[in-house]
């Protein structure tokens, strides 16, 4: 009898190949491919084909090969995709500025009825099409995304969309903040923000995102037109001086998430605005050397903050927690970014994470000297429901270290404390953890207790190595990652959050 089951065993094994599961499963393997895995698999076989086609497949499609989309031949190519691998099944699509035409457009806006999402990308553009001949554009965008060229004015596509895209609920203006020379170079508007906030009167969140042009009087245009703005980001917009402050929370009620990372704001034009009557609820400040008084004129006075990132401000010091925490409200806190703010003390920091760590969800205390594994170990019981932890000290930073970290007590206090981690990064640099012969069992210890953990992040190096053998051995080979390519941040706890990726 144990023969015969065996042999029946090994004649099911034989016959068991790819070619014996239906449709729908391949069709949800084929899901997890890129577009480029799809067409090759086109190839293989009639029905692998047939599956490579289904539209389920090409709902979101991207076009700019320098992101890892699909390179088209001609427009005609692209023009048959539209109609017959598309059609109403695409909802999510990116175009590099060769494949925006009129043409192209049209057949979207007749073909592709559920188009709800694009980016259109004319950052490396030199000259633009053709636009006299447009008279169609897709009119059900709720997210429109435009990377903008340094040098070709967007004036005559611009004009003829304007009536296609008053339904729009979130717009993103990418600027060249990242292709920035350090040379000074003549800046142009190259799009017109006045015209543009007239034509988008439904949007909810805005992102104009390090533009050289945008300044104060961009953002009082967008005030004066969106009354239901809930999120705006002006991040590295290095012309923001925070003058139009006080007229945007006067007119946007609803104005919950304001972003200002890297902008050049002025200590009395931040204090001038009625911050007490505002509804702003997530507030980034990064960066923009506001000082210890406006700090604390600021904290006191919103009602109800929620998410705060100050990271890199010499102003941020023991006198703005002891003032937040005495005169305004932190009850709502779930989200505070510290990074690089060297001014505060230990005791400052485990006083106030002691009494308001329970409410926290993220937390990042990198680039401090006072935070060590002392004082992680001591408010770790305080932080039971964090979920995103980022600490440590960067190799340019780590000669203002007093002491190594011992990261073994580090694992098990987090074992012990944090079972909800989901995100943790600790870039010390090798040189200042101290760990034992027997890491593998605090390793292991926080691997089974941290079931959620999907990340963690950690500077390259011997700890590196071991931690992440330790995980691929378990099959947990996408969790640990190096602080060289990757980053924990706090902004995933934003409410509008998948709003405000762009690509």
């Amino acid at each position: 009898m144990e023969g015969t089951a065996t042999a029946k065993k090994s004649a099911y094994r034989g016959t068991a190949t790819i070619d014996k599961l239906p449709d729908k499963v391949l069709l949800r393997i084929f899901s997890y491919l890129s577009h480029r895995e799809i067409i090759n698999n086109a190839f293989v076989c009639k029905r692998w084909r047939t599956i490579s086609y289904n539209t389920q497949l090409w709902d979101s499609v991207s076009f700019r090969p320098d992101r890892h989309g699909l390179c088209v031949n001609s427009i005609d190519t692209l023009l048959y995709l539209i109609g017959a691998r598309f059609g109403p099944s695409l909802r999510h699509l990116e175009m590099p500025m060769d494949v925006i035409t009129h043409p192209v457009l049209h057949e979207l806006a007749a073909k592709c009825p559920n188009l709800t999402s694009m980016i259109l990308d004319f950052s490396t553009a030199m000259q633009l099409h053709d636009f006299n001949d447009m008279q169609a554009f897709p009119t059900r965008l709720r997210t429109m995304c435009i990377c903008l060229s340094e040098v070709i004015f967007m004036e005559g596509f611009m004009r003829k969309i304007y009536n296609f895209i008053n339904g729009l609920e979130v717009l993103h203006l990418v600027g060249t903040y990242e292709k920035a020379d350090e040379e000074e170079e003549e800046i142009y508007e190259v799009i017109n923000v006045h015209k543009l906030k007239s034509a988008t009167p439904n949007l909810k969140v805005v992102n104009l995102y390090g533009i050289n042009f945008v300044d104060d009087s961009h953002i009082e245009a967008f005030s004066s037109n969106c009354i239901q703005l809930e999120c705006l980001a002006v991040n590295f917009c290095a012309k923001v001086n925070g003058s139009s402050l006080k007229i945007l929370l006067s007119r946007c009620k609803k104005l919950k998430c304001l972003l200002m990372q890297q902008c050049s704001l002025q200590n009395d034009q931040v204090m001038a605005a009625e911050w007490d009557k505002s509804a702003v609820q997530e507030l980034d400040l990064t960066a923009t050397d506001i000082s210890t008084d406006c700090l604390i004129d600021l904290l006191t006075r919103i009602p109800s903050l929620r998410w705060l990132s100050a990271g890199q401000l010499d102003g941020f010091t023991d006198a703005v927690l002891r003032a937040w925490t005495e005169r305004g409200n932190v009850k709502n806190l779930i989200a505070l970014d510290l990074d690089l703010c060297d001014n505060l003390t230990e005791e400052a920091l485990y006083k106030f994470l002691a009494r308001y760590g329970s409410n926290l969800r993220g937390l990042v205390l990198s680039g401090i000297p006072q935070c060590t594994d002392s004082l992680c170990s001591n408010v770790m019981p305080a932080l039971k429901n964090i979920m995103i932890l980022r600490l440590g000290l960067s190799e340019a930073l780590s000669y203002r270290l007093m002491g190594k970290i011992h990261v073994d007590g580090l694992l098990d206090n987090f074992a012990n404390y944090a079972q909800n981690l989901e995100r943790l990064e600790m870039s010390w640099d090798p040189d200042s953890l101290r760990f034992s012969d027997k890491s593998q069992k605090a390793i292991d210890t926080m691997r089974v207790r941290c079931l959620r953990l999907k990340c963690l992040v950690l500077a390259d190096g011997k700890y590196y190595e071991i931690v992440k053998a330790n995980y691929e051995r378990a099959d947990r080979t996408t969790v640990v990652r190096t602080a060289t390519n990757c980053c924990v941040s706090i902004a995933y706890l934003l409410t509008h959050y998948k709003d405000l990726i762009f690509n």
